[in-house]
């Protein structure tokens, strides 16, 4: 089997609005798949569809190679957290998850404190209800609910949104473990596009309700356009020292100087500018960021 989750002409249409048009998608197993779009591209219309909770208006897809009322079956085997984590706020992790665990029928010794270890919560007062955690506490807790049952597959819509920076460095390193340790495959839309570029193992772009591209991190550093970038205190002198290294590529605007070529060369380059006499202020290997692409190809400024 190729792909865990394929799409093929995904449609959704509300009313005269199409929400999302013509959606072509491929998902290995054990990867983690990014969808980025702006707010109102179509990310949380696509996650509902693929996870049985609303019907495509055209098209299909299939789960784990399967398709029609074959796959409905296999939708047991999909976790799902969209939007907010479907908690009851008056109980404690342990007891939301022991009543998941109840209504799904799994009732083995251990394994609502194994689920909790799991995402990190494992140290949680059993009676200290949720509506008093932390957001990223809760996230973890809807990630939780999302594993019970074992899924193949989890799809977390914007499951950082709205967290600080230790909030989202939990969440992370929680998703990570679920894929290196148990082999989860996921699908994860977020518009913090520095830490999904963290996790992801190949993107999707979703724009006015269209995927306009598919790629891998590995495709996405084959596109990048790299250069060295360099500031100094005194620019024309670095210029000159660069030159005398018999480096023709070199172009200096607004305040920076770019290298393209001899990028495996920093060391050298810096030692020239610094024995010219030339204050070396900041030099690195730019590589085009998630960000950056996704601008180049929606174009405009990003705003989620």
């Amino acid at each position: 089997m190729d792909y865990i989750l394929e799409t093929h002409g995904l449609t959704k249409v509300y009313g005269q609005k199409t929400a999302v048009n013509n959606v072509d998608l491929h998902i290995r197993e054990g990867q983690i798949y990014g969808l980025i779009g702006r707010n109102g591209a179509g990310k949380t219309t696509i996650m509902r569809m693929i996870s049985g909770l609303a019907t495509p208006t055209r098209g299909e897809y299939s789960l784990f190679g399967k398709t029609g009322p074959e796959m409905r079956k296999e939708l047991r085997n999909v976790g799902v957290l969209i939007e907010d984590p479907g908690i009851f706020p008056r109980l404690s992790a342990y007891e939301n998850l022991k009543i998941k665990c109840i209504a799904m029928g799994i009732r083995p010794e251990g394994y609502v404190e194994e689920m909790l270890k799991t995402v990190g919560l494992e140290r949680t007062d059993r009676k200290k209800p949720s509506s008093s955690y932390s957001l990223g506490m809760r996230q973890r807790l809807g990630i939780g609910l999302a594993l019970v049952g074992e899924p193949k597959l989890i799809v977390l819509d914007e499951p950082i949104n709205g967290l600080d920076p230790q909030g989202i460095a939990e969440v992370r390193e929680t998703l990570a473990r679920l894929r290196d340790q148990k082999g989860i495959t996921m699908m994860i839309s977020s518009h913090i596009l520095d830490e999904l570029s963290k996790l992801a193992d190949v993107y999707g772009i979703i724009h006015e309700g269209s995927l306009i591209d598919e790629f891998t991190v590995e495709q996405l550093h084959a596109r990048s356009e790299q250069y060295v970038k360099i500031r100094t205190d005194n620019d024309e002198a670095a210029v000159r020292a660069l030159a005398g290294m018999g480096l023709r590529s070199v172009f200096y605007e607004h305040g920076t100087i770019r290298v393209t070529e001899r990028l495996d060369e920093t060391a050298a380059m810096a030692k020239a500018i610094v024995d010219a006499g030339v204050g070396l202020r900041e030099m690195y290997v730019n590589v085009l960021s998630l960000e950056d692409y996704f601008l180049r190809m929606t174009g405009g400024n990003y705003n989620g």
